[in-house]
């Protein structure tokens, strides 16, 4: 059997990085982990700031995206590492979300999302469903 999430308000809906599953990492409190991913796209600048205090997921996704901003120059070669390391810290210091990862055995997990075939299964299931697979890498982790 597959698991697949994308809303927050459904079954599974704690897998969405937009899940407010906060953990604080470095001395930072991230509301999160799509704050934490998006704000790492401009570390060291004031934008990384400005993310982490927006009030919403969303926000922080469209100011994330937001391509007139100074994207560090090796965001492709870290992205995965940052995502996991996001992902770690959301599921160990959250015990409740934790225990629902961990349930889930050995299950695929998959975003079914119809837009983003990088993190997600995109609209025909050919996606890569990077998300997924670090969930199931950090699942794994936590069971160890």
């Amino acid at each position: 059997m597959t698991i697949y999430f994308y809303k927050i308000n459904e079954e599974y809906g704690c897998f969405s990085n937009f899940s407010h599953h906060g953990f604080l990492i470095d001395g930072k409190w991230w509301m999160t982990s799509e704050h934490y991913f998006q704000a790492k796209k401009f570390e060291g600048t004031e934008y990384e700031e400005k993310i982490r205090l927006l009030d919403n997921p969303m926000k922080a996704a469209d100011m994330g995206r937001d391509h007139t901003l100074p994207l560090r120059k090796d965001w492709e070669n870290v992205k995965d590492d940052i995502m996991k390391k996001a992902v770690i810290e959301k599921f160990t210091q959250n015990q409740d979300i934790k225990k629902i990862l961990i349930q889930t055995g050995e299950q695929d997990i998959v975003e079914k999302t119809t837009t983003d075939y990088y993190w997600g299964c995109g609209a025909n299931g050919s996606g890569k469903n990077m998300l997924g697979l670090i969930l199931m890498e950090t699942r794994e982790k936590l069971t160890n």
